[in-house]
């Protein structure tokens, strides 16, 4: 992990020789707020407090560029490459990172209000940045396994057009892969609700773009998805629905098994001290009399 300034993608001072070099890797590109308590994961408080919102946060986005670094390499030098990045916001914010990233990522800044805008935005920016093709990441399935990265590289690494969903359990996706900035697929989508899935998909059919669909998984955004997350980590527990084993998340783990041990400190029924137990039993008889 570095522990230096992070470098950051301008796209404005692109070169040919960029361009060049990026033509053919496909970009990997997490989705992510800086991790400041009080912004992110403000749907698992409660039943955490903020700052441990944000501290579980912080190992969702490590679990994940872990695991993006993990694909980059296993791919590379076959028919296909792959590179990492982070399309973050707020601006300024960006040394909220430093420490947290593998050396090959880069930050790339978000822009647009709207979550569609951004995740437009951010398509158009990394391509137009030279990249042969983008997956847009969300930061909150840290367990999704390794291949729907690969099938994904993959699949867009074939010639001809089109775009990969990852779904998630609950109507979304977890990533989208494009090589056109289709505007089409962003528009008309009711973001945050369970249909958001299917209308894109709606949206591609609309447009004549082939979708490739990846394995189901889920996002953790709220108690009920947190259980799954700590039934899968710390019970070995998979998902009902998962076909592939899924990333061991070692650094949200770690937080998890930390958490569960405080809680159970927190309860320990400890045996209670015979002297005290006298003590009752003494002002019991005097209150008697």
């Amino acid at each position: 992990m570095r522990s230096k300034t992070i470098r950051i993608l301008e796209t404005t001072k692109t070169t040919s020789a960029d361009h060049s070099a990026r033509s053919k890797l496909c970009a990997l590109a997490i989705m992510a707020k800086a991790p400041r308590p009080g912004t992110v994961k403000t749907r698992l408080s409660p039943p955490l407090a903020p700052e441990q919102a944000t501290a579980l946060s912080i190992c969702f986005l490590r679990d994940t560029a872990e695991n993006i670094t993990a694909v980059a390499a296993q791919v590379s030098g076959k028919d296909r490459s792959a590179a990492a990045l982070i399309a973050y916001t707020p601006v300024g914010d960006e040394t909220l990172f430093d420490g947290l990233l593998p050396d090959d990522f880069a930050l790339i800044a978000q822009r647009g209000d709207g979550f569609g805008e951004r995740l437009l935005a951010a398509a158009n920016d990394i391509l137009h940045s030279g990249y042969g093709s983008v997956c847009l990441i969300d930061s909150d399935s840290p367990t999704l396994p390794p291949q729907a990265y690969e099938q994904a590289v993959g699949e867009l690494a074939r010639p001809g057009d089109r775009i990969v969903l990852g779904a998630t359990t609950d109507g979304g996706y977890y990533l989208i892969g494009l090589k056109q900035p289709h505007a089409a697929v962003f528009d008309r989508i009711r973001w945050s609700t369970e249909t958001v899935f299917a209308e894109t998909c709606e949206r591609a059919r609309e447009a004549a773009i082939e979708v490739v669909e990846l394995p189901l998984w889920y996002d953790v955004d709220d108690g009920p998805t947190l259980e799954i997350l700590k039934a899968e980590l710390l019970a070995g527990m998979a998902p009902g629905f998962a076909t592939l084993p899924g990333y061991p998340a070692q650094h949200t783990k770690q937080f998890l098994l930390a958490q569960d041990l405080a809680l159970n400190a927190a309860f320990e029924v400890k045996p209670p001290d015979p002297l005290d137990v006298d003590q009752q039993d003494a002002d019991s008889q005097e209150t008697a009399e």
